[in-house]
C-alpha cells in the first residue's frame, strides 16, 4: 500500500504534488479552525451568560437605589430639575426590570420566584408612588401614604439584593461546574496541536525531498558549472514529473555548455589576435586622422594671414578709421586663438577675451540691437575651462537668439561657484525655441554622449562639441538648456573642480 502511494507521488507532476500539499494544509489549519472555534464558543458562552445576567441584576439594584434618592429629593423639593432626575430614574428601573432573565427554564426556580417578586412588587410600588405625588403634601393622609411607599421602596432594594445574591450563587455554582471541562480542554488543545505540527513536518519534509531537495543539487552544480568546474558527475534524482525532467535537461546542458565554452576558449584565443590587430589598426587611423587634420590647418598660412591683417590694421590707422582698426584687431586675436591654441583646458579669462573680441565684431555689424554683459562672482584667472566653449555659445545666442528679433536684445554671461562646481550660464532674451524643437535638441544631445559622436544636423557644431567635451572630460559635468519661445534661452555649464576625468588632466 505504502509502495503504490510512493509510485503515486513520484510520478505525479508537480501542480498535483503543490496541490495535495495546499490542500491537505488547508484541511489542517480548517480543522483546527473550527475546534478552537468550538472551545472559544463553549468558554465564552457560557461564561458571557454568567457575566451578562450579573450585570443585569447589578443594574437593576443601582437602578432602584437611584430612583429612591430622586424620589426623596423630588419629594422635599418639587421644582422641575428635581422632578426631571425623578422622571430619569423610573424610566431607568423600569428598563432594568424589564431586562432581568425571566425564563423559568434558564434561570431555575429560586431567580424566577425572586424576579416574579421584583415584577410584581414594582407594579404596585408604582401605583402607590404615582398617587403619593399626585396627592398634596398638606392633606392630612399624606405622611401615612407617603411612609408606605418608602416601606415598599425598602422591600424592593431587598429584593434586589436577594436577587443579585441568588444570581451570583447560581453563576458561582455554574462556574465551578464548567471550569474542569475547560481544564480539559487545553490538554486536547496540545495534543490536537501536536499531531498537527507533526502532520505538517511529514508533509512538508515529503515535498522537500520531491521538490527542494532537487533544486538545491540543480543550484549547486551551477554554481560549480559558473565557475567553470564541470568534474562533477551527473545528477540524479527518482522524480518521473517535471523536476526529473529539468534534472535530465540540466546534465545535457552541463555537456554542451563544457563543448562550448572549450570552443569559446579556442575562438578567444583567436580573436585576442584579432583585436590586438585591429587596435594597430585604429591606432594608425588615428594617426592619420590627426595628419588630415594639420594637413587642414596648414592649408592657411597663419603667418601670411596675421601679417595681411596688420598690414590692412595699419592702414587703418593711418586712415584714422579706428572702428575699423579695433574689428581688423579683434578678428585676428580670434584666427589666433583659434589657430594656435591646442591645450584642452585654459584659464577663463582667456576665453572671455576671446568673447569681448567677437562680441565687439558683432556689435559693429548689428549696431545698438546687441547688448553684452558680462557678470563674474570668481576671479576668471584662477579658474580653468574647456577652451572654446564661451566664444560658441555667445555666437549661438547672437546668430539663433537676437539676429532673428527685429528690435535686437541682451546676451548675459554669468559665472560662480557653487556646490564644488563653477557654473557658467550664458542667457539671451532672443526668438527662443518651440516646445518641439527644444525636446529635439535635448535628445540629440544625449544620443551624442551615448553614440561618442556629435549630431551637428540637430544640435549645430558648437553646442554639440561642447556638449560632448563636457561629458567627456568631466566625471559629473553637465550642460542644461532652458528656452521658452518669445522669451529666451539660457546654457548652463556645470562644471566640477575636481571632476576632470584622469585622460583629461
Amino acid at each position: 500500500m505504502l509502495k503504490a502511494l510512493k509510485n503515486q507521488w513520484i510520478n505525479a507532476s508537480l501542480k498535483k504534488k503543490l496541490g495535495l500539499f495546499a490542500v491537505m494544509l488547508a484541511l489542517v489549519m480548517g480543522i483546527s479552525a473550527v475546534i478552537n472555534a468550538a472551545v472559544m464558543n463553549f468558554i465564552m458562552g457560557n461564561f458571557n451568560v454568567i457575566l451578562n445576567d450579573n450585570s443585569r441584576c447589578h443594574d437593576f439594584q443601582e437602578a432602584m437605589e437611584l430612583e429612591v434618592r430622586a424620589f426623596e429629593a423630588y419629594v422635599r423639593s418639587r421644582n422641575e430639575e428635581k422632578r426631571q432626575e425623578y422622571v430619569l430614574a423610573c424610566v431607568r428601573t423600569e428598563r432594568c426590570i424589564h431586562s432581568l432573565p425571566f425564563d423559568y427554564e434558564k434561570i431555575g426556580s429560586e431567580r424566577y420566584a425572586r424576579t416574579w417578586n421584583v415584577k410584581n412588587s414594582y407594579e404596585n410600588y408604582a401605583i402607590h408612588r404615582d398617587a403619593v405625588l399626585e396627592t398634596d403634601n398638606r392633606a392630612e393622609d399624606f405622611i401615612p401614604r407617603l411612609y408606605k411607599v418608602y416601606d415598599m421602596q425598602s422591600y424592593l432594594q431587598t429584593y434586589a439584593r436577594r436577587l443579585v445574591q441568588a444570581t451570583l450563587k447560581e453563576g458561582n455554582v455554574s462556574y465551578q461546574e464548567k471550569l474542569p471541562v475547560v481544564y480539559r480542554m487545553r490538554y486536547v488543545i496540545l495534543v490536537f496541536s501536536a499531531a498537527v505540527v507533526a502532520v505538517t513536518i511529514g508533509v512538508t519534509r515529503i515535498l522537500s525531498d520531491s521538490v527542494i531537495n532537487p533544486i538545491v543539487m540543480l543550484a549547486g552544480s551551477s554554481q560549480k558549472i559558473a565557475n567553470y568546474d564541470f568534474s562533477e558527475p551527473d545528477l540524479a534524482v527518482d522524480n518521473k514529473d517535471e523536476m526529473g525532467d529539468l534534472v535530465k535537461a540540466f546534465n545535457k546542458m552541463k555537456h554542451a555548455t563544457e563543448g562550448y565554452i572549450n570552443t569559446l576558449k579556442k575562438n578567444g584565443e583567436i580573436a585576442q589576435l584579432l583585436y590586438k590587430e585591429e587596435m594597430e589598426k585604429i591606432e594608425t587611423e588615428k594617426q592619420l586622422e590627426a595628419a588630415r587634420l594639420e594637413l587642414l590647418k596648414s592649408q592657411i598660412n597663419p603667418h601670411f594671414l596675421f601679417n595681411t591683417l596688420n598690414t590692412i590694421s595699419g592702414m587703418a590707422k593711418l586712415e584714422e578709421a579706428r572702428t575699423t582698426e579695433q574689428m581688423i584687431t579683434s578678428l585676428s586675436s580670434l584666427f589666433r586663438y583659434n589657430l594656435k591654441m591646442s591645450e584642452q583646458m585654459v584659464m577663463m579669462e582667456r576665453e572671455l577675451k576671446v568673447v569681448e573680441d567677437y562680441t565687439f565684431i558683432q556689435r559693429m555689424r548689428f549696431g545698438g540691437r546687441i547688448v553684452y554683459e558680462c557678470k563674474l562672482e570668481l576671479d576668471p584667472a584662477v579658474v580653468m575651462i574647456p577652451a572654446f566653449t564661451l566664444q560658441p555659445l555667445v555666437e549661438n545666442a547672437i546668430i539663433h537668439g537676437i539676429s532673428k528679433k527685429e528690435k535686437g536684445g541682451k546676451v548675459l554671461l554669468r559665472a560662480w561657484e557653487e556646490e564644488g562646481c563653477v557654473v557658467v550660464s550664458v542667457a539671451d532674451t532672443g526668438v527662443g525655441m518651440t516646445e518641439k524643437r527644444y525636446r529635439e535638441i535635448c535628445a540629440a544631445l544625449k544620443e551624442s554622449v551615448e553614440a561618442g559622436e556629435s549630431r551637428t544636423s540637430k544640435t549645430g557644431i558648437g553646442l554639440g562639441n561642447i556638449y560632448r567635451r563636457v561629458h567627456t572630460m568631466y566625471q559629473n559635468g553637465e550642460v542644461k538648456i532652458y528656452s521658452r519661445e518669445g522669451r529666451g534661452t539660457v546654457i548652463q555649464m556645470r562644471l566640477p573642480k575636481d571632476g576632470l576625468r584622469h585622460q583629461e588632466r
